[in-house]
């Protein structure tokens, strides 16, 4: 791992094989109050991107000038405006995501990130994912743990999963599963996931980091039972397995708001089920997601069995 970051600092092009130089792409929304912390991170990292594309999404609150001015001082951000809209959904993340995807597709780069303009972390993070990239080449994703008022209990979230405060693709990776799917109700970083396993690379949480998220996680516009209530619905359009849910919402009782919070989400998946809201995702990834549910739940219930 060590060589491969020498490399990638040496040339920015990496070694032979292994990943090279890194872009970042953030889309970018009215995030005045906190994005000051993300480009402070971003300058400071020992290994710095090549081309770093923050797209504000229609912003009105500052962002613009804050970027412009960090982009003054570092050649490789650059600022990218979209036009305002005035509704607020997932998609519009992606298609923004996706202007600045364009803007990098000719650049000579081995690894693409998504990063949220909302998350801070320590000036060795991106070399220390890269040189995970590095290490296993069967590795298509990688990312840490984030935390805001709390951090995910990986007894039972897996760490196979990756948060999308801060996605780290293999380019091959990124370009076989065709990258971010525009869906307007979530879940854009969750199907990416999936879609990842499904294709036959690894992805994978390192707990050995953090990131900190200084926004609520769900909270823009959402009090914390609507935010349980709609993960409740996004769980049911991303094709959790009934049985999943019951278990996520026993567990989910035990967490702040305790009760409510539980009771929240299952209504959430209880109410998509009856509208039977649509699902953006195929019957293959459906079913691979529930088999892996299903895998992940028995195992669980196993060691619960031999511990006692």
């Amino acid at each position: 791992m060590r060589a491969a970051l020498d490399a990638i600092r040496r040339t920015g092009t990496g070694t032979p094989g292994g990943p090279s130089s890194y872009v970042l792409i953030t889309p970018a929304r009215n995030e005045a109050r906190f994005i000051e912390w993300t480009i402070a991170s971003v300058v400071a990292q020992t290994v710095r991107p090549v081309k770093w594309i923050i797209v504000s999404d229609g912003s009105t609150d500052g962002t613009d000038d804050i970027v412009r001015t960090h982009a003054v001082r570092h050649g490789w951000i650059e600022l990218l405006r979209m036009p305002e809209r005035r509704e607020r959904h997932f998609a519009g993340k992606v298609h923004a995501f996706n202007a600045g995807y364009a803007r990098v597709k000719d650049l000579d780069y081995g690894v693409i990130g998504s990063l949220d303009a909302d998350i801070s972390f320590d000036d060795e993070y991106f070399s220390f994912l890269l040189g995970k990239l590095a290490d296993d080449p069967g590795l298509g994703l990688v990312g840490t743990p984030f935390k805001d008022t709390s951090i995910y209990d990986y007894r039972f979230v897996s760490i196979e999963h990756v948060s999308g405060a801060c996605q780290l693709f293999r380019r091959e990776c990124f370009e076989a599963i065709g990258g971010y799917v525009p869906v307007k109700g979530g879940g854009i970083d969750h199907i990416a996931v999936l879609t990842a396993r499904m294709k036959g690379w690894k992805t994978r949480t390192f707990t050995e980091k953090v990131s900190f998220h200084h926004r609520d996680i769900g909270s823009a516009g959402h009090g914390s039972v609507a935010a349980k209530f709609r993960v409740g619905t996004l769980d049911y359009a991303l094709g959790g397995h009934p049985i999943w849910e019951a278990f996520r919402t026993v567990y989910q009782m035990t967490r702040r708001p305790v009760i409510v919070g539980g009771l929240s989400l299952l209504a959430g998946y209880l109410w998509a089920m009856v509208r039977r809201t649509e699902r953006p995702i195929s019957r293959d990834l459906l079913a691979f997601r529930r088999r892996e549910q299903m895998h992940r739940l028995r195992t669980f219930l196993a060691k619960r069995l031999v511990s006692r």
